[in-house]
């Protein structure tokens, strides 16, 4: 079996992707599972450049295949934020509840068409030569001023998915698999990764 390493210690992050990996018979292990790692300081401007960082940082220190994810809310209303910060957006340390407080504040009195958002989502792959590559994926949504659900992470109880008026947390992670962010960047990963293989 393939393994590969995810540059994460996200529980939540791993769980997803190691579901929609499972499929196509790769392990998928985390930082979780590792010792000591160097710290890795999330400073790019994009998803981009910080998935690529996490990435080549990890796959120099392990000399393992390593995939570094970053993704996050980009809110129309807020001029794109919180983008690159959607983890820390009230401040270093912030947890889930924290975020979506601020969340809410700051979208309170807008109106519901005008809450449009998204998720995105960059995964880069490197070995401990290089950067491979990095793809992206992107899933549109209307952010509720309520939690709905309790199921996913992040701003999930917050993101309304039209087609299905129910948001992320309300959904199941089976649904959801089908249609995120995430899902549409590892189904571009998944050619670059097989591509990788065939290669060696």
């Amino acid at each position: 079996m393939k393994e590969i390493l995810v540059a994460t210690k996200n529980r939540g992050k791993v769980r997803e992707i190691a579901d929609l990996l499972a499929p196509f018979d790769i392990k998928v292990i985390s930082l979780l599972d590792c010792g000591p790692m160097p710290q890795i300081i999330e400073d790019g401007l994009t998803f981009r450049a910080n998935a690529a960082k996490k990435a080549v940082v990890i796959a120099q220190h392990t000399g393992r295949l390593v995939m570094g994810e970053d993704s996050g809310l980009e809110v129309d209303a807020l001029g794109g934020r919180p983008g690159v910060h959607s983890a820390r957006y009230a401040g270093e340390g912030a947890d889930d509840e924290k975020n979506n407080d601020k969340l809410i504040m700051e979208l309170s009195g807008v109106a519901a068409e005008k809450r449009t958002a998204r998720y995105r989502s960059a995964i880069a792959l490197a070995d401990k030569d290089q950067l491979v590559d990095v793809v992206e994926g992107a899933c549109e949504g209307i952010i509720d001023t309520e939690r709905r659900g309790t199921n996913g992470f992040g701003y999930d109880p917050l993101f309304i998915v039209p087609s299905r008026q129910k948001t992320f947390g309300e959904l199941p992670l089976s649904v959801k698999q089908t249609m995120s962010h995430r899902a549409n960047a590892l189904r571009q990963f998944l050619k670059i990764l097989e591509q990788y293989f065939l290669l060696r």
